[in-house]
């Protein structure tokens, strides 16, 4: 958390970089706003700043309907902390709460009920139920504003386990009522196709997500055409696909066709994780900057670490692509997709996508005999898949990225590339330097070469904590450059 001072020239600056990352509440006015409202700047004696939504919906404060709080990105630092409370936030915002409720979080974390709420309400002033209520008030707000499905059907997709606590909700929030928020134009029946814009920190550099995920797609999975990736998602209520693309200002457009309503934050979460939307691209270049590593940034200003929507997906395909090209990986798991991969409803496919990708229980039923693979790894693949079909190595979004670690590297055939790659991109890691990456290590030479940079690439890279993620893509991105221009 910031200071109180440093909040609050954030808010007299109207500095959109810090959007989500706290909330100011006025006590003469009795709302929360986030720091780039362009109402005017309250005075510093009737505020207050709360680092979430629900703390400040908690105090009693109501949500600005200008500046709209509630779909600021998201504060970097629960995906930066690999700690409890950033760990409970994360399965937080990815439904846990509302398919099992605090004592499912709790025991997924190894906690008590009583202790993990303490320790939240402790750093967030708010404890997990407050949190969760926030997500699904976000949750039903979208529906709300983009079809015109029954409210009683919103509530009971956005979690809400009765429409009086539903209505409740939304006037302790907004002091309005559900339908109040709904605009007269809205004529989408159902959401079977929902059009979302979602937020994030400027810079962004999209294009370069684009071409990462382009050379990596599966087919029938995943899709990069006409400036969007398309892909299907694996959700705990059923299937989805996602259509992302540039959107205007500070937004990406994200259209998601849902198999159930449910799932939509979920999928809003998840596509947040593999766009790496709650960067903050000014702390990055900042940290980069004072590492002696200026030119890097400069030429790719807003780079993003991309996440992924399925750990273990990512960490199956991580595997079967060791030591191969890319182009080799993804002729190998397109055959695994189109041999073990489910077919999704009709109604989902789009852009060629039709399928999701098989389960760690369905690859590890694959015949040794089926790969066209050497022994040690098909052995790694079967050791990996079984490991994490029973629960012994968990990538989910609550994991303690060290645990996985241990358990990952206990398995024959993962070493510390493979490690690394998973954690950074699976496990959302934000600090990880993948340096045994012979692009990486092509890039520093290139790099060396040119005179741009003479020294201790260690001492570099030690210097870019806890950014360390963002370097190994400026790296992968200056060697794909390189390539590209020479003939």
């Amino acid at each position: 958390m910031f200071t109180s001072d440093q909040c609050y020239q954030a808010v007299t600056s109207r500095d959109r970089r810090f959007d989500g990352m706290f909330f100011t509440a006025v006590r003469t006015t009795g709302i929360f706003c986030r720091p780039s409202c362009p109402a005017k700047t309250p005075k510093r004696e009737n505020v207050d700043f709360f680092v979430t939504a629900a703390a400040a919906a908690d105090a009693g404060f109501r949500a600005c309907r200008r500046c709209r709080p509630d779909a600021s990105p998201n504060s970097p630092q629960w995906d930066t902390r690999g700690d409890i409370v950033a760990r409970a936030v994360r399965l937080i915002r990815d439904g846990a709460v509302d398919r099992g409720g605090v004592e499912t979080l709790a025991a997924e974390l190894g906690y008590s009920t009583r202790q993990l709420g303490r320790l939240i309400h402790a750093e967030l002033g708010a404890g997990p139920l407050a949190l969760a209520r926030t997500e699904r008030v976000r949750t039903a707000r979208t529906l709300i504003e983009v079809t015109s499905m029954p409210m009683s059907d919103i509530a009971f997709a956005a979690g809400f386990s009765s429409i009086r606590q539903f209505n409740d909700t939304f006037r302790e929030m907004y002091s309005i009522s559900p339908r109040q928020l709904r605009s007269p134009g809205t004529d989408q029946p159902v959401a079977d196709e929902l059009n979302l814009r979602l937020a994030y920190r400027p810079p962004s550099d999209f294009s370069h997500l684009l071409e990462y995920f382009a050379v990596r797609a599966v087919p029938g999975i995943e899709t990069v055409a006409d400036g969007a990736y398309t892909r299907s998602l694996r959700l705990p209520h059923g299937p989805a696909v996602i259509t992302v693309r540039q959107g205007a200002g500070d937004f990406v457009d994200c259209r998601l066709r849902l198999a159930d309503t449910r799932d939509l934050g979920s999928a809003v979460a998840r596509t947040r994780r593999t766009f790496d939307l709650d960067a903050d691209p000014a702390a990055v270049a900042e940290t980069l900057r004072s590492a002696g590593l200026a030119r890097l940034v400069d030429d790719w200003p807003g780079i993003r670490s991309p996440g992924h929507s399925d750990p273990v997906e990512l960490a199956l395909r991580t595997v079967l692509g060791q030591q191969i090209s890319l182009a080799a990986a993804s002729t190998h798991l397109g055959r695994l997709v189109a041999g073990a991969g489910e077919p999704l409803p009709p109604e989902l496919v789009v852009n060629g996508v039709d399928r999701l990708f098989p389960t760690a229980e369905a690859i590890a039923a694959v015949p040794a005999s089926d790969w066209a693979l050497p022994e040690s790894r098909i052995r790694t693949i079967a050791a990996l898949s079984s490991a994490l079909a029973d629960g012994s190595v968990d990538l989910g979004a609550g994991a303690d990225r060290d645990e996985a670690s241990r358990n990952l590297l206990a398995l024959p055939g993962i070493g510390p590339w493979s490690n690394g790659y998973i954690r950074m991109r699976a496990l959302g890691d934000p600090d990880v330097f993948v340096d045994s990456d012979l692009g990486v290590k092509k890039a520093i030479a290139e790099l060396n070469e040119t005179s741009a940079f003479i020294g201790d690439w260690k001492e570099l890279s030690k210097n870019s904590s806890p950014w360390r993620s963002y370097l190994t893509h400026l790296l992968w991105a200056h060697h794909a450059r390189r390539v590209e221009r020479t003939p």
